[in-house]
């Protein structure tokens, strides 16, 4: 990962797209299921060598990158998932962004298979906390959606606990390469729209 830089928040007012990598504080959770929106984002910084910086008063961390043409606000809320859509509200603002289609969230879901990633339009929240924050915060959830699939727990009890692990072995191989199927992903809901990224990620098994 490259080093922060200081540059202000106001170059980000004429960004086209917001995207938004969900998860918890790296120092506690690094490594585990629910910060893979996190690590995708991280990922799509590594593919531009682009810089992060602390987003003052936006409670994220954030990268500016273009993809496409389109000058794209790469961001990683550093509180706790619960507390997303704060981070959010402050981005959306300080993007001045009001087509919410441009809104790009990225997350861990468990109702989709090891691995597999999906993209969406707008939907529910399917139990997560932090997709429930970002819509009570922005008051809507017609944004998109990124979702990499972790599975479901071998206890449905439990699924606190399993989003909060970290996976190894033949599981954590699989997630890996999904954070850079997801980037993927992201890059061509940018560059080429919602409807040809449902197209070529959604037909995959």
């Amino acid at each position: 990962m490259r080093p922060f830089s200081r540059r202000s928040d106001s170059d980000l007012s004429d960004a086209e797209f917001l995207v938004v990598g969900l998860g918890n504080p790296v120092k506690e959770f690094g490594g585990t299921r629910h910060n893979l929106g996190a690590d995708a984002v991280i990922a799509v910084a590594s593919r531009h060598a682009v810089s992060w910086r602390r987003g003052v008063k936006l409670m994220a961390q954030i990268a500016t990158v273009t993809i496409g043409g389109h000058k794209v606000v790469l961001a990683r809320p550093t509180g706790y998932m619960n507390e997303s859509g704060k981070a959010v509200r402050r981005l959306l603002d300080s993007c001045d962004l009001v087509d919410f289609s441009h809104l790009v969230v990225v997350h861990d879901e468990l109702d989709l298979p090891v691995g597999r990633v999906r993209v969406k339009n707008g939907g529910g929240f399917a139990g997560h906390n932090g997709l429930k924050s970002v819509r009570e915060c922005i008051g809507r959830a017609d944004f998109v959606r990124v979702r990499i699939g972790v599975g479901k727990p071998p206890d449905p009890r439990h699924g606190a606990d399993y989003v909060l692990s970290k996976p190894d072995g033949e599981e954590r191989a699989k997630l890996h390469a999904a954070v850079h199927t997801a980037a993927e992903a992201i890059e061509v809901i940018v560059s080429d729209g919602v409807e040809r990224a449902m197209n070529k990620f959604n037909a995959v098994e």
